[in-house]
């Protein structure tokens, strides 16, 4: 399979065009027709040599990306099920927020971190993402939303979608400088969430970048017990080493962290683990900031629920209260499989073949 054109950084493309005979400049005209113009073929690209063109054309392809199915809920949330060029599948979601459009991208396909309620692990992992397939799931949502003359382009990213991505470490950042990158997508740092699960190690490598990209930490319950219950990864990165690592992110870069609480039932949601919450974040009141997530049911995981608004109410008044900021998070995509992970569970079950499913490209997707 050739590699996406949308894989490489600036710089990475112009060591190919000197690799390749060509000179350095053409990478900036190629960099604009991919990322200002938005051509969906070299051959667009007016204002190249023929000689280059085939060139790109025999090394690159474009989006490795194929629609497979498409949700669209009553809030314009649109999800979408792609499917890749070895026919593994991979969720992108499209919100429309008060403050702009964020995407949010998949980086794996599957998950082997283990979380006991979430639709993502279902699948275990079967490979990363390459920073070309994480960057064309961008470009699939902007080519959409220029073809549907919105007129409007993709503000915000959260890398929150399918697998951890802190496990695919380099081909994460590689995605970041592009779509960060003033002459193309032009997104900034600041507009881009990066969330963990908790790769302490990671963390630290993530903090020496110097990265002004924000970080969120899926956190989900406040003692070791019962995060080890519902939380695979907190085995071998307990919350010990996990706040180790955050006291040297925090120390590093002095930036906020989201610690995201996603409100099961009857399991994290009680007052107990709420003032436990407070305790442990006591120390990191002026950076800390909690996100509270309702949750989305999993047929595959019967065993848990969303807790009651009541709960979520006494939950969050007891952490506020506590001095962290926190919020309860406003739910898009209600009427869709907005749970990460379901659109691709579902399709799977229905074909019942596994996690390569050979369906056609959808029309008018």
């Amino acid at each position: 399979m050739k590699d996406s054109i949308y894989g490489l950084t600036q710089e990475q493309l112009q060591d190919w065009m000197l690799a390749n005979g060509q000179k350095k400049y053409r990478a900036a005209q190629v960099w604009d027709w991919l990322y200002s113009s938005r051509v969906q073929a070299f051959a667009e690209m007016k204002n190249l040599p023929g000689e280059l063109i085939a060139q790109l054309a025999e090394a690159f392809t474009f989006s490795p990306l194929t629609v497979v199915q498409k949700q669209t809920a009553t809030d314009k949330t649109t999800k979408w099920l792609f499917r890749m060029e070895d026919g593994l599948l991979i969720e992108t979601v499209l919100m429309y927020m008060e403050y702009g459009l964020s995407v949010c991208v998949t980086t794996q396909s599957g998950c082997n971190i283990g979380c006991t309620f979430c639709a993502s692990g279902l699948i275990h992992k079967q490979r990363d993402l390459t920073a070309g397939e994480i960057v064309a799931q961008i470009m699939q949502v902007q080519h959409y939303l220029d073809e549907n003359g919105d007129d409007e382009r993709v503000s915000h990213v959260v890398v929150m979608g399918i697998g951890e991505p802190f496990d695919n470490f380099n081909n994460v950042m590689n995605f970041i400088h592009i779509i960060n990158d003033q002459h193309g997508l032009d997104i900034g740092a600041r507009h881009i969430t990066v969330s963990t699960s908790g790769l302490a190690n990671k963390i630290r490598e993530f903090a020496d970048l110097h990265m002004q990209v924000n970080l969120a930490i899926s956190l989900h319950a406040p003692n070791n017990e019962l995060r080890s219950s519902i939380m695979r990864i907190n085995r071998s990165w307990p919350l010990e080493k996990l706040f180790a690592a955050i006291d040297y992110y925090t120390q590093t870069t002095n930036r906020r962290i989201t610690f995201e609480y996603i409100m099961l039932n009857d399991v994290n949601d009680h007052p107990k683990e709420a003032h436990e919450l407070v305790e442990l974040l006591s120390p990191y009141k002026k950076l800390a900031f909690v996100n509270l997530i309702p949750y989305n049911t999993v047929v595959e995981h019967p065993q848990y629920s969303r807790s009651t608004p009541e709960n979520i109410a006494k939950f969050h008044d007891i952490v506020f209260k506590g001095g962290i900021n926190c919020v309860i998070r406003k739910e898009h995509g209600g009427d869709i499989d907005a749970a990460c992970g379901q659109l691709r569970s579902n399709m799977l079950h229905k074909n019942t073949i596994g996690v390569r499913v050979p369906v056609k490209k959808v029309a008018n997707a």
